[in-house]
């Protein structure tokens, strides 16, 4: 995969079969399996961030955490040993601030010691104010051919009150050139900004759409527990109703711009949808290495949740003196399956086949279309026997979806 630019494409992806019988759970294939690396680092917190993300100060040890990260996935392998992996993605804070030589590195650890598939989509996540011409074209080589970059927004008095350390016009330069090197790019963007208009929030989407960008994240600004806009929120947000009609505004300008709304943020051209996105939306497993990184895997007898240490320091040393990164490891009840998969699931516009139930969680599929019975009467979803999945009231008020789902799922798997 070095240094070519691959398109991605919604192809199929290949499962590991296997027919195991455990207790409550009966799996007769496993999930499509994806890979998620956590590089923690950025040059600035920003004031609505809850991601694991931590300020550089002084310089980075890259090479030591690539170290951590090869001997994480080592100590995993048992876990996923002979399993293809679809996708990888690299997350976090700033991953663009790591150097391409110590991304092509761990790739090619990573391919020494997975079985990562021909053609798989590699993304990293990458800032306007982390990236230029030189670091796209080095990071192409090194075999990553998907890059999402964090734009948030084109105008400059909106990137200022959200604490982001690019300009306008940085950000286009770094979007076109991505699209010079790479043949599939996501721009996130924000909306429901401080003092942000329904017109400014089209400008920003028409901004990305002129620059022929296939793919847009596009995301309402929320005050996150935790973070600096919880504490000290910013004034002049827009109410609930001018929130909605900003929302309303920018889908409908994607949709002429002929990106299709596949997922609660997402939009994207034919062929376009991030694979990596939809593994996690569909229930797939994913191994999650670096700090603070979250997994979850289908074993033999049991699905299990994991999560790494968050600190990077503790994360090194432990990683460094050959111990367990692991901070958790907690297995799913199969009583909390029925919600946990809908919950991801959902997201999807286009809703999804029951069947992907039965195969991605190992329990009958009749406790899901049971569970769904309260959602389906309150018009929040459709149920057939061949198709499951929100209506449009129930996408434009997926929180309260999922909270009707909650007890009912929970009750129908008892």
């Amino acid at each position: 995969m070095a240094g070519r630019t691959i398109p991605i494409h919604s192809a199929s992806v290949v499962h590991a079969p296997t027919a195991v019988i455990s207790e409550g759970i009966a799996f007769t294939t496993l999930p499509p399996l994806s890979l998620y690396i956590h590089l923690p680092w950025c040059v600035r917190k920003c004031p609505y961030c809850d991601f694991n993300s931590h300020e550089a100060r002084g310089d980075l040890p890259f090479d030591a955490y690539v170290d951590a990260l090869i001997a994480d996935v080592e100590a995993a392998l048992p876990m996923i040993w002979g399993r293809p992996v679809v996708s990888v993605f690299f997350g976090g804070g700033t991953p663009s601030l790591f150097p391409a030589a110590a991304i092509g590195r761990l790739l090619d650890a990573l391919r020494a010691r997975l079985k990562i598939l021909p053609g798989s989509e590699v993304t990293l996540e990458a800032n306007p104010g982390a990236v230029d011409e030189a670091k796209f074209a080095d990071l192409a080589a090194a075999g990553i051919n998907r890059v999402s970059i964090g734009v948030q927004s084109f105008d400059d008095a909106m990137l200022a009150r959200l604490g982001r350390i690019h300009a306008g016009d940085d950000a286009t330069r770094a979007v076109d050139a991505a699209l010079r090197h790479f043949a599939s790019v996501n721009v996130d963007l924000m909306h429901a900004l401080p003092q942000q208009t329904p017109q400014q929030a089209m400008a920003d989407v028409q901004r990305a759409v002129a620059l022929g960008v296939p793919h847009i994240s596009a995301y309402q600004l929320t005050l996150e527990p935790n973070t600096a806009f919880a504490a000290c929120p910013p004034e002049h947000l827009p109410d609930a109703d001018t929130a909605a009609d900003i929302a309303e505004a920018v889908e409908s300008t994607l949709a002429t711009a002929g990106l299709e709304h596949y997922e609660t943020s997402a939009h994207a051209r034919a062929g376009e949808r991030c694979r990596h996105n939809l593994n996690y939306w569909t229930f797939g497993d994913y191994l999650g290495i670096g700090a603070g990184a979250h997994g979850k895997l289908s074993l033999p007898d049991r699905i299990v949740r994991q999560s790494r240490l968050k600190h990077p320091k503790a994360y090194l040393e432990r990683a460094a003196a050959g111990e367990s990164t692991l901070e958790a490891s907690t297995d799913v009840s199969p009583a909390d399956l029925p919600f946990e998969f809908a919950m991801n699931a959902m997201r999807l516009t286009e809703g999804f086949a029951p069947s992907l139930y039965a195969q991605h969680t190992g329990r009958p599929v009749g406790e899901l279309i049971a569970g769904l019975t309260r959602a389906r009467d309150q018009g929040l979803v459709d149920v057939t026997a061949h198709h499951v999945g929100p209506t449009p009231l129930g996408q434009r008020h997926l929180n309260a979806l999922l909270e009707t789902l909650l007890p009912d799922l929970s009750a129908s798997s008892a």
